[in-house]
C-alpha cells in the first residue's frame, strides 16, 4: 500500500494561514491607515499566501509520483522548488494587484522588491512548516496502519502454523487405530474412516479460517467422538448440553473443542468399569469442557500441543484467556463464546 498526500487537507490548511493572515493584515493597516486601498492590499496578501500554498500543494503531488513523501529527495526537491516558486509568485501579483488599485509599480524599485521576495520567502518557509506537520501526522497515522496489518498477518500465519500441529498429531493416531481395527472388527473400520474423511474435509475447508461456527465445532467433535468411542467403547462417555438455539447465535475460534477431547482421552485412564465422563455445558457467554480425573500414573512426554496451543490459538484469534480449573476430582477448561462472526477478533 502507498502512502498518498493529503491534498484536501494541504489545501485547506493553505486557505486557513491566507485567512487568518490576511485579518492580521487588514487589521493592522487599517489601524494605521484610512487609505481605500488598503482592502487590494489585503486581497494581495490573502491571494499571494493561498496561491503560493496550492503551489506548494502542485509542486508535491508531482514530486510524489517519483517520490515517496518521506524520502531525502521529495523534501530536497520540495525545497529547492517551493522558494523559487513562491518568489515569482509574488513578484507576479504585485502588478496585478497595483494595476487594480490604480497604483504605480516598477520592478526597479529595489526595495520593494526585496520586500516581496522576502515576503515570498518568508509566506513559503510558514507554510513548509504547516505542511510538514500535516505529512508527519499522515506519516504517523500510515505507519500505524501498516503495522497494525503486520502485527494481523503475523497473528494469522502464527494461528494458521499452531493449526497445522493438529493434523499429523491426529493422523498418528487415527491410523493407527485404524490399523488395529482392521485387524478385529472391518465393518467398524470402515465406520471409522467415513468419520475420519469428515473430519479431515472439516480441517481442509477451514484451512485458513480462524473463526468456526459453534455448530461446526461439534460437528467436527462429534465425528472425533465417534471415533474415539469405536476404540474405547462405553468407557468413554461425553455429554453435550446446549441449547440448540445457542449454537447457532456462537462462534469459537477453530478447531478448539477437539483438542480439549483429546486432552483429556491423553491424560487419563478409563475402563468401562471407571468410565472417563465428560461434559459440555454453557454458562453465559463461556463454554465449559469438564472431565473427572483418572491420571495415568505413567508421565506423557508433551509434544507441545493440546492446552497450551489452544491458549495460545486463542490469543491470536480473540485475545481472550482460556480458565483451566483442577481438583481431585475434575478438571475443566472454560473458553470464551464468541457472538458475531464476521467481527475482526
Amino acid at each position: 500500500m502507498k502512502a498518498q498526500l493529503p491534498i484536501k487537507r494541504l489545501n485547506l490548511l493553505s486557505g486557513l494561514l491566507a485567512a487568518i493572515i490576511g485579518i492580521i493584515f487588514h487589521i493592522i493597516i487599517s489601524h494605521n491607515s484610512d487609505d481605500p486601498k488598503k482592502y487590494f492590499f489585503t486581497l494581495f496578501t490573502v491571494l499571494g499566501v493561498i496561491t503560493v500554498g496550492f503551489a506548494n500543494v502542485i509542486i508535491m503531488s508531482i514530486l510524489s509520483r517519483f517520490y515517496k513523501p518521506q524520502s531525502k529527495q521529495f523534501k530536497v526537491f520540495r525545497y529547492v522548488l517551493t522558494y523559487p516558486v513562491s518568489i515569482a509568485i509574488y513578484l507576479l501579483v504585485w502588478p496585478i494587484i497595483a494595476s487594480a488599485a490604480n497604483h504605480q509599480w516598477f520592478y526597479n524599485d529595489g526595495r520593494l522588491f526585496l520586500a516581496f521576495v522576502g515576503s515570498g520567502i518568508v509566506i513559503n518557509t510558514m507554510i513548509l512548516v504547516l505542511h510538514d506537520s500535516v505529512l508527519l501526522y499522515e506519516h504517523k497515522l500510515y505507519s500505524e496502519l501498516e503495522l497494525s496489518r503486520l502485527k494481523t498477518a503475523n497473528a494469522e500465519a502464527a494461528n494458521l502454523l499452531l493449526k497445522q500441529q493438529i493434523q499429523p498429531h491426529f493422523l498418528f493416531n487415527a491410523l493407527n487405530t485404524l490399523k488395529a481395527l482392521y485387524h478385529s472388527d472391518t465393518e467398524t473400520a470402515d465406520t471409522y474412516i467415513v468419520h475420519m474423511a469428515n473430519f479431515l474435509r472439516a480441517s481442509v475447508f477451514r484451512h485458513t479460517s480462524n473463526i468456526s461456527g459453534l455448530k461446526e465445532e461439534l460437528e467436527l467433535l462429534n465425528d472425533y467422538l465417534a471415533m474415539q468411542r469405536m476404540r474405547f467403547g462405553t468407557a468413554l462417555n461425553c455429554s453435550i448440553a446446549i441449547p440448540y438455539e445457542e449454537i447457532k447465535a456462537y462462534n469459537l475460534p477453530s478447531f478448539s473443542l477437539q483438542p480439549l477431547l483429546e486432552n483429556a482421552i491423553k491424560h487419563n485412564n478409563f475402563t468401562q468399569q471407571d468410565p472417563l465422563n465428560i461434559t459440555i455445558v454453557q454458562a453465559g457467554d463461556r463454554l465449559i469442557f469438564s472431565n473427572n480425573i483418572q491420571k495415568k500414573k505413567i508421565k506423557l512426554d508433551s509434544t507441545s500441543y493440546g492446552l497450551a496451543n489452544l491458549a495460545e490459538r486463542y490469543k491470536l484469534c480473540c485475545g481472550d484467556d482460556i480458565i483451566i480449573e483442577e481438583d481431585e476430582k475434575c478438571f475443566s477448561v472454560s473458553i470464551k463464546l464468541l457472538k458475531h462472526e464476521g467481527s475482526n477478533y
